[in-house]
């Protein structure tokens, strides 16, 4: 696979500082039930990286001292884990609010069968993957049999009340087919909700979109067919300064299975190791009582995929 961290090393992108701290985002495993073209973790049935117990320990022992309001469950399929369960219940013992970042079809996959009802009962945010509202771009990007599954699993959460309950919050997120930027997020929020109402009769509550990341399985893609260059121009080219407010690595930090820190999941996926007392490669272990706000965020040339257009986060568009 084509390294594309050599190729953004060296930017002009503005330097920016955090902000206070409101989310810890966990990548808690890379293992998926999926292999998607667009993802920026190269996440897949075949990969075995976990967090150990000792780790989500310490993300617990972390939001205890911290106070951090959110934590965001990714992978992978992070359902997957033998301990996402005992993390959610831990942390939402502590009043935090929880986000698990979910593929959908991984609550049809073995084991998983009562997995719905237990987001009910913990009452968990899931913003889950749903690249288009048609069976065939979806599949193209998914595989094969993937929007017919995404669709019983969203009719089988509505049911439950997702999406429809304001305490069950239910987002879906839209990822381009390829090397361009999404569609105004509103407008496009107005189709899926029309088209997935009207033919499946679907609720959900807001739609994220989100830029494509020139990282790992997407930026590989990208160099393969000859396009990282033009993609990376379109990126800068559609830079605005007033998405900077309100970039996610502002009020984010990002952590590895192995407990490693990175100011964003997509630094994380490049290797690029948040700074402590000057060093790259902290630990969570270190983090513990150390106030992070004011503390300069390192930045590549792929961070223009969240500046390009309306912004994109982890939370959608930045702007209208």
């Amino acid at each position: 696979m084509y390294d594309t961290l050599p190729l953004l090393r060296h930017t002009a992108f503005p330097r920016i500082r955090r902000k206070h701290l409101e989310t810890l985002q966990v990548n808690i495993g890379l293992r998926c039930n999926l292999k998607c073209v667009h993802c920026h973790t190269n996440s897949g049935p075949k990969r075995k990286e976990a967090m150990d117990r000792e780790t989500v320990d310490l993300v617990i022992n972390y939001l205890i001292a911290s106070g951090i309001s959110t934590l965001d469950i990714t992978g992978g399929a992070p359902e997957l884990h033998p301990d996402f369960r005992y993390l959610v219940r831990n942390a939402k013992s502590l009043g935090v609010h929880v986000i698990d970042r979910s593929n959908l079809t991984v609550l049809e996959e073995r084991g998983q069968e009562d997995l719905a009802e237990f987001l009910v009962e913990q009452g968990v945010e899931i913003i889950a993957s749903l690249p288009c509202y048609t069976r065939e771009n979806v599949d193209r990007q998914r595989g094969k049999g993937v929007f017919d599954a995404s669709i019983r699993v969203l009719k089988r959460l509505n049911a439950l009340g997702y999406g429809i309950a304001d305490h069950l919050p239910l987002h879906l997120v839209y990822n381009p087919l390829g090397p361009y930027l999404p569609p105004p997020q509103a407008e496009l929020e107005r189709d899926y909700k029309r088209v997935l109402g009207e033919q499946y009769g679907i609720r959900f509550h807001r739609l994220y979109t989100l830029a494509n990341m020139p990282i790992k399985r997407f930026g590989h893609t990208l160099i393969a067919r000859g396009e990282f260059d033009q993609y990376m121009k379109l990126l800068e080219q559609s830079h605005r300064d007033e998405n900077l407010e309100h970039v996610m690595c502002r009020t984010l930090i990002s952590v590895d299975w192995q407990g490693y820190v990175y100011d964003c999941d997509f630094n994380q996926m490049l290797g690029l190791g948040m700074c402590h007392n000057g060093k790259p490669g902290s630990h969570l272990s270190q983090l513990i009582g150390w106030d992070i706000e004011g503390t300069p965020i390192l930045v590549g040339l792929h961070c223009y995929g969240c500046t390009a257009g309306q912004g994109s986060s982890c939370g959608g568009a930045l702007t209208p």
